[in-house]
């Protein structure tokens, strides 16, 4: 019996697409390593976003580069990108049916908590959530296995009570980590042979289809 549902929030339930490239190209920009236009960075939306900046800068994790160019990347970020977003179709209406059935439901997002409540905030969509949980700036929790641990022993949940709804493998490996099943969101930002590979329980074209596998 599914009685609380952790949702991730860039390609699940908004389309950041914008924000996050621009930014990101702001941010390595100006550590002087300019990012042509016509180069697709799409895949950094939603992993770590330090680990996807020191792949680009072909440097470590944990590099001063990689560092200054997240940085940069909040400069802008906090500012601008942040609102360059669009909640993805029926998302707004499918959270307040879940709700209104009963469902408790958590953000569980590795963009920092700080900027995940705005941006639920900015589109009306915090109300439904008991709370929005997310990394902190320092880079705790950026891993969706911790991040899910963390949420599974503050909120004190049986993980066999609960479902994890994401678009990328992070999500899904993250979950099963911690003993929890997986529906995958085919219009985010994981190629289909990501999620394919990555096994959730299931999959669904529009966020709207959860209800389906919840009744």
């Amino acid at each position: 019996m599914i009685k609380n549902i952790l949702i991730d929030l860039d390609g699940t339930l908004t389309d950041p697409k914008v924000g996050i490239t621009t930014s990101a190209r702001y941010g390595l920009n100006k550590i002087g390593h300019p990012i042509a236009d016509d180069v697709n960075i799409d895949w950094i939306i939603g992993p770590p976003l330090q680990a996807s900046l020191a792949k680009i800068l072909n440097v470590a994790t944990d590099d001063i580069l990689a560092e200054q160019a997240l940085m940069g990347y909040r400069e802008r970020f906090a500012v601008t990108g942040l609102y360059e977003n669009h909640v993805f179709p029926e998302v707004s209406e499918t959270l307040k049916t879940l709700q209104a059935q009963g469902y408790r439901l958590f953000l569980a997002t590795a963009k920092p908590e700080i900027y995940a409540k705005q941006i639920l905030e900015h589109f009306d969509l915090l109300q439904y959530f008991v709370y929005a949980y997310g990394s902190e700036l320092n880079g705790e929790r950026t891993n969706k296995a911790d991040l899910i641990a963390y949420i599974i022993e503050k909120e004190q949940l049986n993980p066999a009570e609960c479902l994890m709804v994401g678009d990328r493998e992070h999500d899904i490996f993250g979950a099963r980590r911690n003993g929890i099943e997986t529906i995958a969101v085919e219009y985010g930002y994981g190629a289909d042979e990501e999620l394919t590979a990555a096994k959730p329980k299931a999959r669904i074209e529009s966020f709207a289809e959860l209800l389906d596998h919840l009744n």
